[in-house]
């Protein structure tokens, strides 16, 4: 039998990837076949989870240290991996940022160019360079990771919501763009348990648990079915989607 959702060959390269969501994509991936770059700003970080990662998969993992906010480091990120491996054939656009502000008011052009910067531009600059790439190939997967927020924002994640809905619109723009050799799909996680979720007031995950139909936040593992699908030939008739992974959420609360 014909494993669909097999990745042996492949090489993705994910941003975030050292923590959270990102991570669990990154062994997901790897246990599928897949050689893994993963890349954010802190290299330690990045540098433990490839070795444990690798550990237990067997596959090549690779840290590469990248703001994905700076323009100049997302074009020197895509023009490395390629010198280094040759090709890439999934992409996933992981990495985010949402710091926390008193008010609308007090939120400084610095939050706000940081937050935009991260969550969107870096993902267009990344996306744009690497996909060309993957269409002169003849074929790819790019997978932008958005979140609740971008279809209603609290009242304390307003550009960080704002960002991601323009991820929402990046993913199909993209997915014409790229067609037909380029799949580009967008996974929309509610609230999920990872290490930022520790810092979430007990009152906050009361409420979730309460209002959020499936009665629970998401666990980080129930990711991966999601970006197994979109990353593999399972999905290959799969192009311009937003998946939503929410428990059936009907609040306001962001995640991912």
């Amino acid at each position: 039998m014909v494993d669909r959702f097999d990745l042996s060959g492949k090489r993705a390269l994910i941003t975030g990837g050292g923590r959270g969501l990102g991570r669990e994509m990154a062994q997901a991936f790897a246990e599928h076949g897949a050689d893994v770059i993963i890349a954010s700003r802190k290299l330690d970080v990045l540098e433990q989870a490839a070795a444990e990662i690798a550990e237990v998969t067997s596959r090549t993992i690779t840290a590469k240290a990248c703001h994905v906010g700076d323009w100049e480091q997302v074009s020197h990120l895509a023009d490395e991996v390629y010198a280094e491996f040759g090709r890439v054939d999934v992409l996933v656009n992981n990495a985010g940022m949402s710091p926390l502000y008193e008010s609308l008011s007090s939120v400084t052009e610095d939050l706000w160019r940081k937050v935009i910067d991260v969550n969107l531009t870096g993902p267009f600059r990344l996306s744009a360079l690497v996909g060309e790439r993957m269409k002169e190939a003849g074929g790819g997967a790019i997978i932008n990771v958005s979140s609740t927020a971008s279809l209603r924002p609290g009242e304390m994640e307003l550009p960080y919501g704002i960002a991601k809905a323009g991820i929402n619109n990046l993913t199909t723009g993209l997915a014409r763009s790229l067609a037909p050799e380029v799949r580009v799909n967008c996974l929309l996680p509610g609230p999920f348990a990872t290490d930022i979720s520790d810092a979430w007031p007990p009152e906050l995950v009361e409420w979730m648990e309460r209002t959020i139909p499936a009665r629970r936040v998401g666990r980080p593992d129930e990711i991966v079915g999601a970006a197994l699908l979109l990353a593999s030939d399972a999905g290959s008739y799969i192009s311009g989607t937003i998946i939503r992974l929410d428990g059936a959420m009907t609040g306001t609360v962001g995640g991912g």
